[in-house]
């Protein structure tokens, strides 16, 4: 039956889809403002953040009253039974609370967001991850955690890789054959900071960081990853071809045509109207196919331009958890092992000595390569890096490898990335043993 359809009996019936996400940003309070509707058949029941202000003022803006502390999963469980929203600073209350359906995981943490992916697993409960940051790390083996549980971990629809995913599936119902997807991208910095980001940040009350990652290139490097694990479509080079275009169709003639034919490419057009959104470029060559394609407008071929012009993930989430508690579909994730990663590259001289400080910093941008490479470099993935302290002196614009740096110990993300390279393995890179990140995690 119909998502739509579902929804709606479940909204007739009163037994809504119950959502409890964890992270009360600029983003989670944009999902909490949309759930807050209500969205027929699903109902936000429950929000966790470490600062529990910011989850106060997220419920508040939502117009969702009557919610109240909690501090035990039983208090949950009865609260939300009852009716009643909850707020806690802790995630595991939500995560283990069998009041709840489906866990938004919107902290853009590596490190605490895969805390929370993992107990939500353990606990049979589906995650939407609004997470490129970790989705782009780990997402391989979290996916593999999910499948054994028998539970869906997608990441969302309204980020660009949710878009881009969904137009691109629909294509393939219709025997079209999608070669390439990607973002269309207003701006890429690599050399923004905090401090140059923090006036657009201010007056759109958001991080200055996670803006800083938005120009520097790393989110976009971070969602095209998360793309290619999900197609297997390849980036044609390190940071990927990202032509300037004055519209997004002229994109099917500035990517090389062998590379989209041969593996699949994921890309961005850089500064094209509509300026917002995802597109998918195909390829047909039979004669008449192609007539009939340029009788509808879409150009001579053999490569034609589907996109959409917007991306709303507060909006569009919805369309994902309905589709992950209803039809056990996510809207993106891995087919396998990674495909792509996202490399460090220094964004200033680093000296012998310096902490790196992480996605959206001063010290380093990050930019998609395709796994295999990244492997052969032995490349520090950008969502391991915070707080990393350089062995050796860095050039800007080089590559920092693991053998640059000394990893902090302790961390569950070093370990579960390692996990994800022995369960799916580089024969090229067979050679590097990675020896900085064992030494961490042992």
């Amino acid at each position: 039956m119909a998502v739509d359809t579902v929804l709606r009996e479940r909204e007739a019936a009163g037994r809504p889809i119950r959502v409890g996400m964890v992270g009360a940003g600029a983003t989670g309070r944009a999902i909490a403002l949309q759930l807050g509707t209500p969205v027929p058949g699903m109902r936000l029941v429950a929000i966790a953040n470490r600062t529990l202000e910011n989850g106060e003022r997220a419920f508040r803006e939502a117009n969702i009253h009557g919610w109240t502390r909690v501090s035990t999963v039983r208090e949950a469980d009865r609260a939300i039974g009852d009716d009643v929203p909850v707020l806690t600073d802790d995630p595991a209350v939500l995560t283990a609370c069998r009041a709840i359906d489906i866990i938004l995981e919107v902290t853009g943490t590596v490190e605490a967001g895969a805390a929370v992916v993992l107990d939500a697993i353990a606990h049979r409960k589906h995650v939407v991850m609004v997470n490129a940051e970790l989705d782009s790390l780990i997402g391989p083996i979290l996916n593999e955690r999910a499948r054994e549980a028998g539970v869906v971990l997608t990441n969302t629809d309204g980020d660009e890789p949710g878009v881009a995913m969904t137009l691109l599936r629909y294509l393939r119902t219709l025997g079209l054959k999608p070669v390439a997807a990607g973002n269309i991208k207003g701006m890429v910095d690599y050399y923004r900071n905090p401090d140059t980001q923090r006036a657009f940040a201010e007056k759109n009350d958001q991080d200055p960081r996670k803006v800083t990652s938005f120009a520097d290139a790393t989110k976009l490097s971070m969602e095209t990853t998360v793309l290619a694990n999900a197609t297997g479509f390849h980036a044609g080079r390190r940071g990927m071809y990202g032509p300037a275009c004055k519209d997004v169709r002229e994109i099917a003639e500035r990517l090389p045509a062998q590379a989209m034919l041969e593996t699949g490419l994921v890309d961005y057009a850089l500064g094209a109207a509509p300026h917002t959104g995802a597109f998918v470029i195909i390829h047909e060559e039979a004669p008449l196919k192609q007539a009939q394609l340029a009788y509808y407008k879409l150009g001579d071929g053999p490569f034609y331009v589907f996109y959409t012009p917007f991306h709303l993930p507060h909006l569009q989430i919805a369309s994902t958890i309905g589709r992950a508690v209803i039809q056990h579909d996510p809207t993106v994730a891995p087919l396998a092992g990674p495909v792509c990663e996202v490399v460090t590259m220094a964004k200033r001289d680093l000296k012998a000595g310096e902490r790196l400080d992480g996605i959206g910093g001063f010290c380093a941008y990050g930019l998609i390569e395709n796994a295999v490479d990244a492997r052969a470099a032995d490349a520090l993935p950008i969502g391991l890096s915070e707080n990393c302290v350089l062995r050796r002196d860095k050039k800007k614009d080089e590559v920092v490898s693991f053998d640059d740096v000394v990893l902090p110990a302790g961390r569950r993300a070093d370990v579960l990335w390692r996990e994800q390279q022995l369960r799916w393995p580089m024969r090229e890179a067979e050679a590097s043993p990675q020896r900085v990140l064992v030494e961490a995690v042992s």
